[in-house]
């Protein structure tokens, strides 16, 4: 049968442009655009390039949020973000009495004069920026470990760097999984409990013991910290946690989670990825080496390689790369295309061939000259005829008994590769054995390579006894056969 899938499915993304104009509409960089725009020769900065606490107050007006307790705080990172996202240049002084030198930054012109990839890559920049932020140490705990000599004890303040970025990275793999695999909510918020839990309660637990329990509770206050700072840059939607289910515990607020109804798993904070998250995780992990597939990635490929794509693609997804595939080519040679591509008796052949039926069904009956050149090919025959048939065509000859149980067990060995709905496949193998009696004494003796795997999962999964003990014994004369 086809090959196990990779772990991601493919995402449908939204056009660069539709994406750079989320980028450029998220609060934090269009805080900081603004204040590459004010700044100038006057502004005054710090020996790190950050505003001097005089300056803030002029910042904040600039954004309008003079009347925002957090105003100046906002500020002061939006400036951060300007700097290190090349919006703003700014030469360092040589301590703090000497004041750098601020200057517009190349990038500041791109947001406005680039492409939607320059404007994409200064937002992926400024969304490394926000998750080293929200992947630091609390401050207080911060302040806390510095000793004597000003230098940070990293044994003392219990913090991994790279532990607390695998987890958030693992995090967001989650909700991005969620969000683009089948049966997930799809674009629909997730629970922060349930997304803290799948990290941290073994796949083989039960009920979750109180220590597993307490380490969900944690996790959730950690999260509700950084989804608020990853909201900021456009990367999620997040409703924080209802502050009234918060108690202190020791110094600690943890939320209380052991006892969560469907009514109320809204108060402990819900998180979706934007089409702009989308983006941004699936950038972060092609760039950590993830195969992380994207819906138009197999536009300008040959049929051999969309076919083969196919095999991994949810249906929508499959769906929406065949349309872009079939987009702008003559439907004759490209059903011709689709044809040469679906032949083979490997074991990605059934599928390939369900595929390439379904492909030529958006094609449509512009498709049927290609068509009718494969009615006598022992492997496209019966799938042409089906297909002639659905499109109401005239003159299509009848099969042959061999072709059609050929064609049977073709379709059943693809059913199985989607592993899709088992009661569709029910329904699909106890229709093809009661249309034909004596399905399993023919059955048995086609040629297909698929044959034996076939007859032993019918076996498996006819709903009759009697025809299900039919099927296992057909199954093993097919391996005797196969192996004589």
């Amino acid at each position: 049968m086809a090959p196990d899938r990779p772990t991601l499915p493919p995402v449908q993304l939204h056009s660069d442009a539709e994406l750079a104009r989320d980028a450029l509409a998220t609060p934090l960089l269009a805080r900081a655009a603004r204040l590459a725009r004010w700044a100038g020769p006057e502004t005054r900065v710090g020996a790190g390039g950050e505003l001097v606490d005089e300056q803030l107050p002029a910042a904040a007006e600039v954004l309008g949020l003079t009347e925002d307790e957090d105003g100046e705080a906002y500020a002061s990172e939006a400036w951060r973000l300007a700097v290190d996202t090349g919006l703003v240049d700014v030469e360092d002084g040589e301590d703090d009495d000497t004041p750098g030198a601020v200057t517009a930054g190349e990038n500041l012109g791109l947001l406005t004069g680039g492409t939607p990839l320059d404007v994409l890559g200064i937002w992926l920049d400024g969304l490394d920026v926000v998750f080293a932020d929200a992947t630091a140490p609390v401050l207080d705990d911060l302040a806390d470990a510095i000793g004597e000599d000003g230098e940070i004890d990293f044994e003392l303040l219990d913090w991994n760097p790279e532990e607390e970025a695998e987890f958030l990275e693992g995090v967001l793999g989650n909700l991005y999984l969620l969000t683009v695999g089948e049966g997930g909510p799809g674009e629909g918020p997730v629970p922060l409990p349930a997304l803290a839990a799948s990290m941290l309660v073994p796949d083989d637990m039960g009920e979750p013991t109180d220590d597993v329990l307490e380490q969900v509770s944690e996790a959730m206050m950690r999260l509700d910290e950084q989804f608020r700072l990853l909201e900021a840059i456009g990367l999620v939607e997040y409703q924080p946690v209802d502050e009234a289910l918060m108690v202190e515990e020791g110094e600690e607020p943890t939320a209380q989670i052991d006892e969560i109804d469907d009514e109320d798993v809204t108060r402990y904070g819900m998180v979706r990825l934007t089409p702009l998250g989308l983006y941004g995780v699936r950038a972060r992990m092609l760039e950590a080496g993830v195969d992380a597939p994207a819906v138009g990635e197999l536009a300008d490929k040959g049929a051999d390689v969309l076919l083969d794509g196919l095999a991994v693609y949810p249906e929508t997804a499959a769906r929406a790369e065949t349309v872009g595939w079939l987009a702008g080519r003559d439907a004759v040679s490209a059903a011709r295309d689709l044809l040469a591509a679906a032949r083979g008796a490997d074991e990605g052949s059934p599928l390939r061939r369900l595929h390439c039926q379904q492909a030529l069904s958006l094609v449509g009956a512009d498709a049927e000259p290609a068509v009718r050149e494969v009615l006598d090919d022992a492997e496209l025959g019966g799938l042409a005829r089906v297909w002639l048939a659905e499109q109401g065509a005239a003159d299509v000859p009848a099969p042959s008994e061999s072709m059609i149980f050929w064609l049977a067990i073709d379709t059943i060995a693809a059913q199985l590769d989607t592993r899709g709905d088992l009661d569709e496949l029910r329904e699909l193998i106890e229709g093809l054995t009661g249309r034909h009696s004596g399905f399993f004494d023919a059955a048995w003796r086609v040629e297909h390579p698929a044959t034996a795997e076939v007859l032993e999962a019918m076996g498996r999964l006819h709903p009759d006894k009697a025809s299900a003990k039919e099927a296992r014994k057909a199954a093993f004369k097919a391996r005797s056969r196969a192996g004589a």
